[in-house]
């Protein structure tokens, strides 16, 4: 018999720790989501019988820095090692990385004499448009498996995980850089002043450093609450960000408001000395916005929980109403931010059936603690479902776009995150 192994939820206004950034107290809540295994990891058949470890997912507000985080239950080290998540499986988001590589290029000058160093460089999804254009480049990757997908493009990459230390030694060696890069890393990282002291270290005096992150304001607009996960450590606004890079000597001077990954920023900083880099009106801008959404006082956190819950009484109702229709549902996509959706709202293989994934890591395996089997997407065409629900939604169109055939039998898609949408 499989057992679950569960971690025991702490009282909601109880300080149970500290900032991992400024160290105060945390007393605020969130959004308490309950119990879910890490997201990224996938059961195999072998595993069926075993245990899964649940942690608790209660989110935090720092009221002293505006830091929205997780407490942390498992080392970087465990979660990241070996990863299942390979970044080029997204079409869309190398579109996304490829643009950014050639407006890098253009506005910062960069070319066979710079130096490009990404930090979370997974399987050179990105770095690979720099060195086509010869651009001299290096990724730093903890995950040794998603590594070596970089390394035989003929990225080179550094199998280590980034801090002061990393960037010291490459400091030693004459490999400080002229953009440093860090996309959708900032949140997975436990020690975020060590990490960002090493952003700064691995900079050359001028240089650019450009961090894209989930944009705290977007997930609370669109009750983006299935990006919390315990792979996700910490949730920033502008506001919250330019505090952690002024405590270490960085100065932010730009930053691009994204449609990627629900709403994200694309932050640009360099050494607080630099004087080259003037301030962007832009900057003005989104601060104003997070202001007047009242990110700098409680009153802009306090009504998040019950948008989730709100949502979760939707999708629910759905599925419960077409099981008790006999129709077939399955999913799309068997992405991290599955575990949190489906586990907060209860969800098992009684009301989504099965779900696919392009990942050829993930097929014949399980979704973490619901254990609904993920198959390869030709699984749809043979199976012929009435619903599909897209679970990564940020990748909605495109799915909807590769699926264009279901419409042969009348299959409609549903997307349940920020409001349940039937299409």
């Amino acid at each position: 018999m499989a057992t679950v192994t569960v971690l025991q939820q702490v009282d909601t206004q109880t300080t149970t720790g500290t900032c991992r950034f400024c160290g105060a107290g945390l007393h605020r809540t969130f959004v308490d989501l309950g119990m879910s295994p890490l997201c990224e990891t996938y059961p195999s058949a072998a595993d069926l019988n075993r245990g899964e470890v649940y942690y608790p997912l209660h989110v935090y507000i720092c009221e002293k820095c505006w830091l929205v985080q997780l407490e942390q239950y498992e080392s970087a080290a465990n979660i990241f090692s070996d990863y299942p998540y390979f970044a080029s499986y997204s079409d869309s988001w190398l579109r996304h990385c490829e643009k950014y590589c050639g407006e890098m290029r253009s506005r910062f000058g960069l070319g066979k004499q710079s130096f490009v160093a990404e930090v979370a460089s997974n399987d050179g999804y990105l770095l690979q448009y720099f060195v086509r254009e010869g651009v001299p480049a290096l990724g730093i990757e903890p995950a040794a498996n998603v590594a070596k997908a970089a390394i035989e493009k003929g990225i080179p990459t550094l199998v280590r995980f980034f801090g002061t230390q990393v960037a010291k030694e490459l400091a030693a060696g004459g490999r400080t850089a002229d953009l440093v890069i860090g996309n959708n890393v900032l949140a997975q990282v436990p020690d975020l002043n060590d990490f960002v002291e090493g952003l700064r270290i691995l900079l050359k005096p001028e240089g650019v450093l450009t961090l894209e992150f989930p944009h705290l304001l977007r997930l609370i607009d669109l009750n983006e609450f299935d990006t919390i996960y315990h792979e996700h450590f910490s949730y920033f606004s502008l506001i919250s960000t330019i505090k952690i890079m002024e405590a270490h000597g960085l100065r932010v001077f730009d930053v691009e408001e994204l449609k990627s990954h629900g709403g994200s920023l694309r932050v640009f900083a360099c050494r607080a000395e630099s004087r080259i880099h003037a301030i962007a009106p832009n900057l003005q801008k989104v601060l104003s916005d997070e202001v007047n959404a009242k990110l700098d006082r409680v009153e802009g956190y306090e009504s998040f929980a019950g948008q989730v819950k709100g949502t979760k009484l939707e999708f629910v109702g759905f599925l419960v109403a077409a099981a008790s229709q006999g129709k077939k549902v399955c999913g799309y996509g068997a992405p991290g931010k599955s575990a949190t959706l489906l586990h907060y709202c209860g969800i098992g293989k009684d009301l989504i059936e099965y779900t696919v994934d392009r990942s050829l890591y993930k097929q014949g395996r399980y979704l973490p603690g619901s254990r609904i089997p993920i198959y390869h997407p030709d699984h749809i065409r043979e199976t012929k479902p009435d619903y599909i629900v897209i679970l990564p939604w940020n990748l909605k169109d495109e799915i909807m776009q590769q699926l264009q055939y279901v419409r042969d039998w009348g299959a409609r898609f549903v997307v349940p995150v920020p409001r349940l949408a039937v299409y």
